[in-house]
This record gives C-alpha cells, sequence and structure tokens, in this order.
C-alpha cells in the first residue's frame, strides 16, 4: 500500500501561520479521500513545515479507489414512458449513460416518480485520484491573507509557490499548481545547502532533507534549540528564562536552528525587567536569562537560522541591534518624566478610543463612574475595597497611551503606566504603600489577557480591569458591533473570558446584568450614546454572550461535563461563582442513586408540561388541595413547601451541595406519585391541578440546576399510562 508525500515549497512563510496551514493541508487530503470512502489511516499520518514548506504526509493508502454503485436520475417517468412505451426522452437518456432502454427503472423521489438508471463506475487509479484532489484543495486553500504572484492569472496562495513534490511511494504525480509542475525534486536549506535534493520516495522525505541541514519535524528543531539551550546554561552558569511561546515561534523561523548567548551593557540593567523583556522578546525575538535567583543578567540568547557563528560575526549584529533598541527605551523612558501621569490626562482627549464611542478621556470618566459603582455594589456584599485607590487609578490607567515609550512599545501599555505611578509623585503627600497599590492597579488593568495569563493582583486591580473591559464590551454592543461568527476585530470574546476568568477567581459577588446595565447608563447624555442602534435588543444580546463565556469557562477551563454545565446555565447564568459553586455541588451530588432518579423524574415531568401545552390543556392557576384525590398526590402536595423551606434556606447560604441533596430526598415521593397517579385524566379540574402541582415541583427545585438536562444511565419509566 503505497504512501503519499505532498510538499509545496514557497518564499518565507509568516511564523504564525505555518502550523495551521500544514495542519489545513494534511486535514484537506485526509476528508477528501474519506469522502470518496478512501480507507485512511488517520493516526499515521502527519504534517510538516518550516519557513519555506508545508507538508502531508498520508501512508498506506490502496492502490486504487473503490469501485462505486450510484445511481442517475432522469426525466420522470410519465415523460420517459407513454402508455408502457419508451418516448424520444427516455431513449436519449439511456444513450448518454450507454445502458440499453430496458436497464431504466422507475425510482420515486420528493417530486414525484422519475426514469433512473443503476451505474457502477470502477475505482480510479490512486494517483489519479490525488491528482484531482490536491489541484482542488489548492485552488480553494483558506489563509487569512493572499497574494498573486503571476500576472494575469489567478491563483492565489500565502506565498509565491515555487516548487512542489509529490510522491506516491516513488511514483511523481505531475500535480500542476501556479504554473509548478511537481517532481522530485526538493530543496535544502536556503544557504547551507546548494544542491537540489532529490526525494525517491515518501518514506526518504525527512532524511533526505536533514541530510541538507533542513529539520522537517518542528519538535526535531524544538529539541535542537533545547539541547543547545541547556549546553549553555551548563557551561556560563546562567538561566534561560522559559517562553514557550517565543519557543514556539523561533522554531517557526528556522529550518536549521543554532543558538548563540549575546550580551549588553550591564547599565541597561536600570531600566525595569518588563521594558528589557519587551524589547528582547516582542521586538528582537531573543531569550532573557537570568541567574539562580531569577534576577536578569546582561545577556540574551538569540536563535540563528544557520550552522552556528563561530567567528561571533552574527552575535556581534545583534548586539549592535539590540543596543540601538536598548537606547531608544531608555531615551523614551527620560523623555516621558519630564511630564507626570497627572498631567497627560487632559492628552487623552486627543487620543481617540473608538471613531463613535469618542476619545480615551470620555472613556476614563465613565470608567471611573462604572468603579465607583462595582466598589459600592462590593463595599455593601462585605468585600474589603479601597474606592479611593479604584478612583486614582482609573484616572490615570489610560494616560502611558500619551508616552513616547508606549508609542514605541505598544505591548508595554498599561505596564508602563503602572511602572510610572510607581516612581512619580501622584498627590502630595500621598504615602508610599498608597502610590505602589495604585500603580499596581494600573499595571495590571488588561489582565487577563487569556486563560493561561494571571488575574489582577488585588480587588482594586480587579475592578479597574473589569470595568474598563465592560466599558469596551458595553459601547461596542450598543452600536452593534458585536462577534459574528469567526469575527472578532475588537476582541471582545477575549475581554468578556477575563472579566469572567478575574470575578470567578477572585470570588466577587457581582451580577453581570446589573454590570453591564450600569455600564451602558454610564454612556448616558454622550455623543456617543446618540449613534447607538436602537434596533438592538442590548440586554439580551450580552446575556447570550455572556452564557457562551460562562459556558466556556466552566466546561473547557474548569472541566465540568457539558451535560452538568448545560444544566447549571439553565437555571441562570448571571452569577458567575453562583455558577460555578452550583456546577460544583451538582458534580459532586450526581452520582447518587436518589439525584438520578429524581433528574429523570424532572425530565419526565417536563415532557408531561411539553405535551400539555401542546395539546392544548389548561394548568390550573393555583394549586387546589381540594382537587385531590390520590394518597400519592396529597404526599407530594404536603411535602413541596417543607422542602422549599429547606432549600431555601441552603441556597441562601450557599451550600447547594446540601440543597440538592435536600431536593434528591423528595425521590420516593415523586416515585410515589408517577406509580399511583395518572396526570392526563378525562376530568379537567382534576387533570389542571395536578399539571399545577408538577409545575410548582418543576419551578421551585430549577433554581440551582435543572435537572432535566443531566444526562443519566437509568432509563426512565414510561409514561403513556399515567399522562
Amino acid at each position: 500500500m503505497p504512501d503519499f508525500l505532498l510538499e509545496i515549497g514557497c518564499e518565507e512563510i509568516p511564523a504564525r501561520m505555518l502550523r495551521a496551514g500544514a495542519d489545513i493541508l494534511v486535514s484537506n487530503t485526509i476528508a477528501a479521500l474519506q469522502q470518496i470512502y478512501f480507507p485512511v489511516d488517520v493516526t499515521r499520518c502527519r504534517s510538516y513545515w518550516t519557513p519555506r514548506r508545508l507538508t502531508s504526509y498520508v501512508p498506506a493508502l490502496p492502490l486504487q479507489e473503490p469501485n462505486i454503485d450510484y445511481q442517475e436520475v432522469g426525466p420522470s417517468w410519465n415523460i420517459a414512458f407513454k402508455d408502457g412505451a419508451p418516448t424520444a426522452a427516455a431513449e436519449a437518456f439511456a444513450k448518454k449513460h450507454g445502458v440499453p432502454i430496458s436497464s431504466l427503472i422507475r425510482t420515486t423521489t420528493k417530486k414525484g416518480n422519475y426514469a433512473a438508471v443503476q451505474l457502477n463506475r470502477a475505482g480510479r487509479p490512486t494517483g489519479v485520484v490525488l491528482r484531482e484532489i490536491v489541484e482542488d484543495q489548492l485552488r480553494n486553500f483558506y489563509w487569512p491573507k493572499t497574494m498573486y504572484w503571476r500576472a494575469k492569472t489567478a491563483e492565489r496562495f500565502v506565498r509565491p509557490v515555487r516548487w512542489i513534490v509529490a510522491l506516491l511511494d516513488d511514483e511523481v504525480l505531475p500535480i500542476e499548481f501556479g504554473g509548478v509542475v511537481a517532481s522530485r525534486i526538493s530543496r535544502g536549506h536556503r544557504f547551507l545547502s546548494s544542491t537540489p535534493v532529490e526525494i525517491r520516495s515518501a518514506n526518504d522525505y525527512v532524511d533526505a532533507l536533514k541530510a541538507n541541514a533542513v529539520l522537517v519535524v518542528p519538535a526535531d528543531r524544538a529539541s535542537r534549540i533545547d539541547e543547545q539551550a541547556r549546553n549553555l546554561e551548563v557551561e556560563r552558569k546562567v538561566s534561560i528564562r522559559t517562553d514557550r511561546e517565543l519557543q514556539s515561534t523561533v522554531v517557526n523561523l528556522t529550518e536549521w536552528p543554532s543558538v548563540i548567548l549575546g550580551n549588553f551593557d550591564r547599565e541597561f540593567l536600570e531600566l525595569p525587567d518588563e521594558v528589557l523583556v519587551t524589547v528582547m522578546r516582542d521586538h528582537q525575538k531573543y531569550f532573557a536569562v537570568e541567574d539562580a535567583g531569577g534576577k536578569l543578567l546582561p545577556h540574551f540568547l538569540a536563535v540563528l537560522n544557520t550552522d552556528g557563528d563561530p567567528r561571533g560575526i552574527i552575535r556581534h549584529g545583534h548586539e549592535r541591534v539590540l543596543r540601538a533598541r536598548f537606547n531608544d527605551a531608555r531615551f523614551f523612558w527620560q523623555t516621558d518624566q519630564k511630564h507626570s501621569l497627572r498631567e497627560r490626562t487632559v492628552w487623552l482627549k486627543n487620543v481617540t478610543f473608538q471613531k463613535d464611542l469618542g476619545s480615551y478621556y470620555e472613556k476614563t470618566r465613565r470608567v471611573q463612574r462604572l468603579c465607583s459603582w462595582l466598589c459600592e455594589t462590593l463595599r455593601q456584599r462585605g468585600v474589603q475595597v479601597r474606592p479611593g485607590i479604584v478612583h486614582k487609578a482609573a484616572s490615570l490607567a489610560k494616560t502611558d497611551l500619551t508616552t513616547e515609550l508606549v508609542k514605541e512599545f505598544t505591548e508595554l501599555q498599561g505596564i508602563v503606566g503602572g511602572l510610572y505611578a510607581a516612581v512619580q509623585e501622584l498627590d502630595t503627600g500621598m504615602p508610599d504603600a498608597t502610590r505602589q497599590a495604585i500603580a499596581q492597579a494600573i499595571y495590571d488593568q488588561y489582565k487577563p489577557e487569556s486563560m493561561d495569563d494571571s488575574v489582577p493582583r488585588s480587588i482594586e486591580g480587579a475592578i479597574l480591569s473589569i470595568a474598563d473591559k465592560a466599558d469596551s464590551i458595553a459601547g461596542m454592543f450598543a452600536l452593534g458591533l458585536q462577534p459574528t461568527g469567526s469575527k472578532d476585530p475588537f476582541a471582545l470574546r477575549r475581554q468578556a473570558n477575563g472579566i469572567v476568568k478575574t470575578i470567578a477567581e477572585k470570588k466577587l459577588p457581582l451580577s453581570l446584568t446589573q454590570l453591564f446595565a450600569d455600564a451602558r447608563e454610564a454612556y448616558r447624555g454622550s455623543s456617543a450614546e446618540r449613534k447607538f442602534s436602537g434596533e438592538i435588543d442590548y440586554a439580551g444580546t450580552l446575556r447570550i454572550f455572556f452564557r457562551e463565556r460562562l459556558e466556556f469557562y466552566l466546561r473547557d477551563v474548569l472541566g465540568f461535563k457539558y451535560d452538568v454545565v448545560n444544566a447549571v446555565l439553565a437555571a441562570g447564568s448571571d452569577d458567575v461563582v453562583g455558577a460555578i459553586a452550583r456546577a460544583e455541588a451538582v458534580t459532586k451530588v450526581r452520582p447518587s442513586t436518589d439525584f438520578e432518579s429524581i433528574s429523570i423524574a424532572f425530565k419526565r415531568i417536563k415532557n408531561i408540561l411539553r405535551q400539555a401545552g401542546e395539546s392544548g390543556k389548561q394548568v390550573a392557576p393555583a394549586i387546589d388541595a381540594n382537587a385531590f384525590q390520590e394518597a400519592a398526590e396529597k404526599e407530594l402536595a404536603a411535602q413541596i413547601p417543607r422542602a422549599v423551606e429547606t432549600v431555601d434556606g441552603f441556597r441562601a447560604q450557599g451550600d447547594y451541595e446540601n440543597a440538592l441533596i435536600e431536593i434528591s430526598k423528595l425521590r420516593p415521593a415523586v416515585d410515589r406519585f408517577f406509580d399511583k397517579v395518572m396526570v392526563m385524566v378525562d376530568d379537567e379540574r382534576v387533570r389542571a391541578n395536578r399539571l399545577a402541582l408538577l409545575q410548582s415541583l418543576l419551578k421551585e427545585f430549577s433554581t440551582i440546576a435543572d435537572f432535566s438536562e443531566i444526562v443519566t444511565e437509568g432509563k426512565e419509566s414510561k409514561e403513556s399510562s399515567k399522562q
């Protein structure tokens, strides 16, 4: 069974696009083969990539595609045959498919009876199929950005295609794209290999390129970088600061990586670590170097796309570039100190936040008001917070956008504000501890920037972070600029995730509905408000949006089972901390037999009420004790109020586990009700009263979780005779 190899050779592809592109290349091939019933061992398929190539490897394919039996439908049966005799339409249809008229059969479709013919297509050779699949795939390959590179041609790709290797074992498949016809000739490293690389068979690919200074397996490049970095650490007695994201980037920037340790002047260590690391990491793709205690050292680790630097020429070049960048950063730092953050507040009037939402000065005033509301809400609910620190931090939070350092190094916004606040006089006579608390809140205002990032360290920082994000989300939603599909140009999902994570980890007793009502209120009377869309259900849209964010957090971050998440959120998604506590309680209680049985019963109740509504059966507006006839329904009706009182007490204390246990204790009464009582009787008054009893049961005990959402292993009892 032959193996298929496809390599698309290009000019250097952006590092951030490489892995996704290679994965799409192999997954599209697999999907196309499976669609025509090719057996594919997905576990053995591989995608490889370097800056100059995307490669897919699909092993052990059959020699030809399966034979296919299919049916072709022709004209209407009444048109094809008149009084049992074939017409010209039938003859034309049979001739088109090379079959006698006697082979035509009648088939029934949604539109009626039609003439049809059963056909069989012999499987084509695998090479023919692959050529068709790959050429179509390349013509329609999705990239976030593409380009033309030949005049008067239609093909587009992420970068110009320079060569293609397409092999089925050792056979070349003449695939053509972008004016390039596939061969067995690849290319090695741009500088370390001068001759074409012949790939004799699909299985020789990795070794053939390795012999020409190309490691096509990304993990091999990562291992080479790690090994050389460890050797340098031992040799120089230093520690390379771990940065997996940066490592992923440099792996995708190289084909044959090697590392060097460079140096910079110790005087630059006077600058904050955050500035130095940002310059090295984000602008030069260097790793920071530290001592055993985590203190930054005047060194950096650079990853080269070549076989070392024995004469030190490359190292000197990197040091020269970094020195210039550090000099710029130091100049900006010193220049910025000529104006305090307090002075810069009014400068924000000239910095646009969003064209319809006004300036950052206006945003600052809104965030201050929202912070005041949040502080008061939390204070009333027993949370210790320092409103003065929050107010001052909010007033200065965006001022670093006017600094030269942030203009040059935009990644440092917020961080620079925190660093400047820590060393400047914010108010005459302000204690240093207060200034540091304000600085910390400003520093953390954008946290968390991802689910892997930490939340703000202080309650004050958390309030500022939540208010800032809520203001942005509220304004964008009111304008009708909410995320759609995969498009989220204002990163609103990320900001919403940050709000959920911060509330959850800080255990803040906040209502999302109230938060965004207050955030919307902060825009009242502004010029931005006049641009808001009146056609948008602001509250409803945000409620759905945050339910999705909370669902993601519960399921994908905290790891709760999907049915637990569905059950909890069906009972309410406004209180993040409460939703987490309810999910934890359901997870603990669900293994019990009583809980499983009550879940089944609630599903049954929900179905009965749904069917009653669909058939127009009335539910009594209130439970009438005089309408009860069976002892089982009287018993259940008597137990509900007592259980409600106990459950409400536990719920008020946040003791959801005991509340659920109390609900589960209703199981015997509920079971007896369904064993002894027929709900859907002919007597309208009795039926309506029993439906009201079930509706009350469902309503009172679905405030913690909707039990009908829980997937149970037990089987529901039959309902037909009792409904």
